[in-house]
């Protein structure tokens, strides 16, 4: 028997040498995966951090800075307090204002919170990748306070965030009722889907001008040929409610409402009490303050003229009928010019607006928690006003004219803002 050959031992060799080589290079393969599969995951778990710091960074800024605070430490501290101290080793946080890139650059109501994160890996090491940087960057506006148009300026507001589509409709124009509007447009901020605004029979809505028709949730035409512009623009971004700007500081004080003396047609400013207003036999008011806990009522026939007044409605309803002669005007001067009748949130009581063909309303109706009702009015001045409440319908057989001016309305102050921008 002969002896096995060398050349055989020499192969055997050679196949233990090689397996040793693969397992080598299986061993570097998992801990590439390893190191993929959990510094990556750290990587992906810091990157959210930093992102969730930023944003609480940024915000605070803005926070502290419209209170008039030291905006700057604020945001550091809400870093560390999310895990990034500014120690610049294992992480920088860096504040700017006006931010130094992206579409708000150079805008200063604007601040930049950019987080940079350096974090060491444990495996990777051993496939060159000792450390991963995450960058994450935030960028927060702060509105200042101002005065201004409230609701960017729209004509008619209907306020109620939530509505349905029976018996609390946002906003629904129905009858033989026309509602033509002339520098502003029209907005709905009810969320419905299907029927935030309604409109049925032959009632109507035109505006005559560039204005816009906006509807946060979605709406219902049966006639679409009888709405300008149409369609209308839905799914727009609703607005706070209750609204973000301060509401009217207004009052009476001591001050009596009376009749004039010698004249018991003619009716002072002043505190009217809980009796029904106007009294009987009065036609004109002097101009000034008119505080109401009773209802305000225009009957058919009866006639009521004042130039630069103001309703302050604490309770009770307005109810001015069809055939009434009415001549309101507000005053253009003070912090409360343009104000005609406020109905303060706490009043839920409705407002219904009628009149002849002589009658004219001049001045801001803001009713943020009643039901405003447009009646028809089918005169040749109409309202100059901006309409605002909480559900809104217009019925009835008139052209109800809306010719809305800022300079003829009341500016309200603005609260400050805070927007996460970015």
């Amino acid at each position: 028997m002969k002896p096995l050959s060398s050349t055989a031992s020499t192969h055997q060799k050679s196949e233990k040498g090689q397996s040793l080589i693969l397992i080598v290079f299986s061993i570097i393969g998992l801990l590439g995966m390893s190191a993929l599969a959990i510094d990556g995951g750290n990587a992906y778990v810091d990157r959210r951090r930093a992102e969730t710091a930023a944003s609480a960074a940024a915000l605070t800024a803005s926070i502290t800075r419209i209170e008039g605070g030291n905006w700057r430490s604020a945001a550091l501290i809400t870093a560390e307090t999310n895990g990034y101290n500014n120690d610049g080793v294992t992480n920088i946080v860096e504040l700017n204002t006006p931010p130094i890139n992206g579409p708000y650059k150079g805008n200063s109501e604007y601040i930049q919170v950019i987080i940079t994160s350096y974090l060491d890996t444990y495996f990777g090491p051993v496939v060159g990748v000792p450390q991963t940087i995450n960058i994450a960057q935030a960028v927060s506006q702060s509105k200042p306070a101002e005065y201004g148009q409230m609701f960017e300026g729209y004509a008619i507001v209907s306020l109620a965030p939530h509505s349905d589509c029976q018996d609390k409709i946002a906003f629904e124009v129905h009858g033989e009722a026309t509602i033509s509007l002339e520098g502003g447009g029209l907005f709905v901020n009810s969320d419905n889907p299907d029927c935030a605004f309604v409109q049925y029979g032959s009632g109507s809505v035109r505006i005559r001008d560039d204005s816009p028709f906006t509807v946060v949730g979605g709406a219902d035409i049966q006639k679409p040929k009888l709405i300008t512009p149409f369609p209308v623009q839905t799914g727009a971004p609703p607005i706070p409610y209750p609204p973000a700007f301060q509401m009217p500081r207004v009052g009476c004080g001591d001050q009596i409402a009376k009749l004039k003396e010698l004249d018991e047609t003619t009716l002072l400013p002043g505190d009217w009490g809980s009796e029904d207003f106007p009294p009987e036999g009065v036609t004109k008011l002097e101009s000034g303050t008119y505080c109401l806990s009773g209802d305000f009522i225009l009957e058919t026939g009866e006639q009521l003229i004042g130039n630069g007044v103001m309703f302050i409605m604490k309770e009770g309803k307005i109810k001015i009928s069809g055939g009434a002669e009415i001549n309101i005007v507000a005053s253009n001067v003070g912090v409360n010019g343009g104000l005609l009748i406020y109905m303060p949130m706490s009043n839920h009581n409705v407002i219904s607006l009628n009149g002849n063909i002589n009658s004219n309303y001049t001045g801001t109706i803001l009713a943020p928690g009643a039901d405003i009702r447009i009646n028809g009015l089918n005169s040749r001045a109409g309202y100059h006003s901006q309409i605002i409440g909480y559900y809104i319908e217009v019925d009835g057989m008139g052209d109800s004219v809306i010719k809305y001016k800022d300079e003829q309305n009341y500016d309200a102050y603005k609260m400050p803002e805070v927007i996460l921008s970015q």
